[in-house]
C-alpha cells in the first residue's frame, strides 16, 4: 500500500481531479481492487464530506485494503512527497536575495491569482449554476470581505447551510449505490465521528486556556482541515484568516508558498506544512500537516457505515447545495484580498496574469508549468536594465 501511494505521490500533477483520474487507473483499471460503481460512490462519499477530497479516497481506499495501518500508510506516502518539497523551498525561501530573487517570488504570487481564478470559473460553473446559488454566493464573499476572519469564513459556511436547508430544497432522487468494500461498524463509526466534533468544539477551549502555540497551531489548521468545501483551494481563505493575521506568516511568504504548492504533485493540503515550516521549522511542519488532515481521516471512518441514509437524505443534498455554493463566494473573496491584491501591482503584472490563465484556461497547460513560467517572466525582467521598455 506504502509503495503505491508513493508512486502516485511522486507523479500526481494537476490537483484533486486529475489525482482522482490516476486512482481510477491505478485501483480499477490496473489493480482491480474496486469495480466502476464502488470507486463512484466512494468518490461520492468524499465530495460530500468536508475536506480534501483525493485524499480522502486514498484513506478510504488504504482502509478497505489494509485496515487503520493501510489508511496511514496510504496517506503517509501520498503526502509525504510534495509536503517535503514544500518544506525545503520554505527553508530556502531565505536564502532568495536581490531583485531578480525577490521578483521571482512575486512571480509565485502572479500565478497564484492565475490559479485561484481557474478555480472560482470552475467551481462556480459547477456549484453555483444557477441565479439562486450564484447570489448565495455573492452574499458568502461579501460576508467574508466584510468580516475579513475565520469565523467570518465560519458565518459565510453556516449561511450556505443554512439557506440551502431552507430555500434550495432538492427532490432528486439520488443513484443508486453500492456496497462499498468496506465494511466500518456504526458503533466505530460513531464514535470516530463524536471524536471528530468534540475536537472541532474542544480545541479552541484549551487552547483558549493554555495559551500555548502548539495547541493554537493545532486548533487553527483543524479548524481549517474541518470546514473545506468544494475543493482543496477552498482553503486558502481559511489558512490565511488563520495565520496571517496572528503574524505568524506574513501575506508575502503566505502567497508564495501557495504559488509554489502548484508546482508540486498531491494534495494541495500540504500547504501546510510550507506554513509549519516558516513558522517554526520542520518539527511545526509536521504538527501543522499532521493537524489539517486528522478531520479527513476521522470523517471517512465515521462517515462510512452512515453514507447510504446520508446521501438519500433530501435535507443533507439541499444543505450540501447551499454550502458549496457558499465555499465559491469565500474563494471569489480570496480571489481580490488577499490574492490579487498582492499580486497584481503593475501593468507587467495583468499581462503576465493573463497570459498565465489563458494558459491553464484555455490551453489546458499544467499548472505547474505555468508556475514556472511565472516566476521566470517575473525574474527576467527584474534583471533588465533601468528603463528598458
Amino acid at each position: 500500500m506504502f509503495l503505491v501511494f508513493l508512486r502516485l505521490g511522486l507523479t500526481s500533477f494537476g490537483g484533486p481531479v486529475a489525482h482522482l483520474g490516476y486512482f481510477r487507473q491505478e485501483f480499477v483499471a490496473r489493480r482491480k481492487w474496486l469495480d466502476e460503481r464502488a470507486y463512484a460512490d466512494l468518490v461520492a462519499l468524499c465530495q460530500f464530506l468536508p475536506g480534501p477530497a483525493s485524499s480522502q479516497v486514498g484513506i478510504a481506499v488504504g482502509l478497505s485494503r489494509a485496515g487503520y495501518a493501510g489508511a496511514l500508510a496510504a496517506w503517509t506516502a501520498f503526502t509525504l512527497p510534495s509536503a517535503i518539497a514544500l518544506v525545503l523551498f520554505a527553508y530556502g525561501m531565505a536564502a532568495i536575495g536581490g531583485a531578480a530573487g525577490g521578483a521571482w517570488v512575486h512571480g509565485l504570487k502572479i500565478a497564484a491569482v492565475a490559479v485561484v481564478a481557474q478555480a472560482v470559473l470552475g467551481m462556480m460553473r459547477a456549484l453555483a449554476p444557477d441565479k439562486e446559488c450564484a447570489t448565495l454566493a455573492v452574499a458568502a464573499a461579501i460576508i467574508a470581505l466584510a468580516f475579513p476572519t475565520a469565523w467570518g469564513q465560519v458565518g459565510a459556511i453556516a449561511l450556505g447551510g443554512t439557506v440551502g436547508l431552507t430555500l434550495l430544497r432538492n427532490t432528486a432522487a439520488p443513484s443508486d449505490h453500492v456496497a462499498l468494500p468496506l465494511s466500518v461498524g456504526r458503533v466505530a463509526g460513531a464514535g470516530w465521528l463524536l471524536l471528530f466534533f468534540c475536537l472541532l468544539a474542544g480545541m479552541p477551549i484549551v487552547a483558549a486556556q493554555t495559551q500555548d502555540r502548539a495547541a493554537d497551531l493545532i486548533d487553527s489548521f483543524y479548524r481549517s482541515g474541518s470546514l473545506v468545501f468544494g475543493g482543496g483551494h477552498v482553503v486558502l481563505p481559511l489558512l490565511q484568516a488563520e495565520v496571517v493575521p496572528r503574524g505568524w506568516v506574513s501575506n508575502d511568504q503566505f502567497l508564495a508558498g501557495y504559488g509554489a504548492a502548484q508546482a508540486v504533485p498531491g494534495p494541495l493540503f500540504t500547504f501546510a506544512a510550507y506554513l509549519g515550516a516558516v513558522i517554526g521549522g520542520w518539527t511545526v511542519a509536521a504538527l501543522c500537516l499532521v493537524a489539517i488532515f486528522v478531520p479527513s481521516f476521522l470523517l471517512v471512518a465515521g462517515a462510512l457505515p452512515f453514507w447510504d441514509a446520508m446521501r438519500r437524505h433530501p435535507s443533507a443534498q439541499s444543505m450540501l447545495r447551499g454550502i458549496n455554493a457558499a465555499v465559491v463566494g469565500l474563494l471569489l473573496a480570496a480571489l481580490y484580498d488577499p490574492v490579487w491584491t498582492a499580486g497584481i501591482r503593475t501593468a507587467q503584472d495583468f499581462a503576465i496574469g493573463m497570459a498565465a490563465f489563458l494558459a491553464l484556461y484555455m490551453w489546458n497547460v499544467t499548472p505547474w508549468l505555468v508556475v514556472i513560467l511565472c516566476a521566470v517572466a517575473t525574474g527576467s525582467i527584474a534583471m533588465l536594465p533601468s528603463g528598458t521598455p
